[in-house]
Parts: structure tokens; sequence; C-alpha cells
């Protein structure tokens, strides 16, 4: 079971989000919040498997959330923005799903999730 937060400032994007999770068996919805320091404090004290991350948010963008994590989680960038997929890819994410987010192209992000922490955990 992979255990999952959902960081994203619109409360619509994370119930589309979360209802696309819910319906992924081996996913585990922790938590989700709109706040990038409350998503790093969760991340520092419960062990997030996968994090679903937007980048256009208040206060800390998605991206510096991430370079400020000493070790991250692995990410799918969930954003209305074509612009930062080349940054997110150089932070290593697992994909980039561009809002609205469509349940096959989820799956599959999380299809490719599952196999690179399966790859980690063997290591």
């Amino acid at each position: 079971m992979m255990k999952c937060l959902i960081v994203d400032d619109e409360p619509l994007a994370i119930d589309v989000i979360k209802k696309h999770v819910d319906r992924i068996p081996f996913l585990n919805v922790l938590g989700t919040t709109s706040s990038a320091f409350e998503a790093i404090e969760i991340i520092n004290t419960e062990s997030i498997d996968l994090l679903f991350l937007d980048i256009q948010m208040p206060e800390l963008t998605g991206l510096e959330l991430l370079n400020s994590l000493r070790k991250p989680p692995l990410v799918i960038f969930t954003t209305a923005y074509q612009e930062y997929a080349l940054e997110s890819y150089e932070l290593d994410a697992v994909d980039y799903l561009m809002k609205p987010i469509p349940f096959d192209r989820l799956l599959k992000a999380v299809n490719k999730a599952k196999v690179r922490l399966g790859d980690s955990s063997k290591s």
C-alpha cells in the first residue's frame, strides 16, 4: 500500500485527485492540504510514499517545497502550467500531470511511481 499526500491550493483540484486516487486499491490517502508549510510538516512526521503536488501555490511553490525536503517522497506534479515541466524532471518527478487530470492519465503516473518505489525497495 502506497501512502499519499495531496497538496493543492484549489479545493476542487484536491477533490478530483482524491476521487481518482480512491479508485486505486494500492493507494491510501493519508491527508490533503492546501498549505505547503503544513505539507512539509506532514512529510517530516509521517511516512509518505507519494506526493501529488501542485506547483503554483501561495507562500511557497510546489517546486520550492520539493527543493526544501532532505528526503522527499516520490512526486507527481499536478498543475495547470506547462512551463515547469522541464524543471520538474530535473527534480526527479515521477510525472507531470496537466489539469484537468483524467483518471487514465493519473493511473499511468501512479503505476510509474509504484514501479519506481518497488525498484528502490529492492536496492
